[in-house]
């Protein structure tokens, strides 16, 4: 739903201004239905038990909680979820346009909120099968996303976007896949 092409679509039906929310009221609906539907598969992946072990769990998975919601307000809390462009068109008045910014978060990992939600995710003491095809398929979605989503964000910015892109790693802070790539086209330049 956040692709060009399925916007363009939406765009004959719903509003422009409600655009957003519209796509976090079906996102919310999918999860709540996805819940619901839930089938367990009881087999065990992990079980830490020790009471260390736990505790960083623990830690790790408020940590991605925290990340995930901070970082949606480092951007715009209310943008992102649709009801700014809402309340604007409400309002009559003009949307502004998105500036490109890197507060604090955004400096370590381009994308700290998918980051969060990983560790988030990812950080359970008890794993059963069912969770681990929940989150290796929601891996699998935030990276598959996460890379559209920088091709419409260096469309939109440019070679600002390029340039920070080449600085700061995507999903994990302190380590850049693409910085061996890098170097290589550049002695290829020499």
């Amino acid at each position: 739903m956040a692709r060009a092409g399925f916007k363009n679509f939406c765009r004959k039906i719903i509003p422009l201004p409600i655009e957003r929310s519209f796509y976090v009221l079906i996102t919310s609906i999918t999860l709540i239905v996805l819940s619901c539907l839930w089938q367990p598969i009881d087999i065990e992946i992990w079980n830490i038990q020790n009471n260390f072990g736990i505790y960083l769990i623990h830690v790790i998975f408020s940590i991605g909680l925290f990340l995930a919601v901070l970082s949606s307000f480092l951007i715009d809390h209310f943008e992102l979820f649709g009801l700014k462009q809402a309340w604007s068109f409400l309002k009559k008045s003009e949307s502004h346009s998105t500036e490109f910014s890197t507060p604090s978060l955004y400096k370590l990992v381009r994308h700290p909120m998918m980051f969060g939600i990983l560790l988030a995710l990812w950080s359970t003491t008890f794993m059963k099968a069912d969770h681990l095809i929940l989150s290796i398929g929601m891996t699998l979605y935030i990276i598959i996303g996460t890379f559209y989503e920088e091709r419409d964000l260096i469309k939109m910015f440019g070679e600002k976007y390029l340039n920070y892109k080449r600085a700061v790693p995507m999903l994990l802070p302190f380590f850049a896949l693409n910085k061996g790539s890098e170097q290589i086209r550049s002695k290829d330049k020499i």
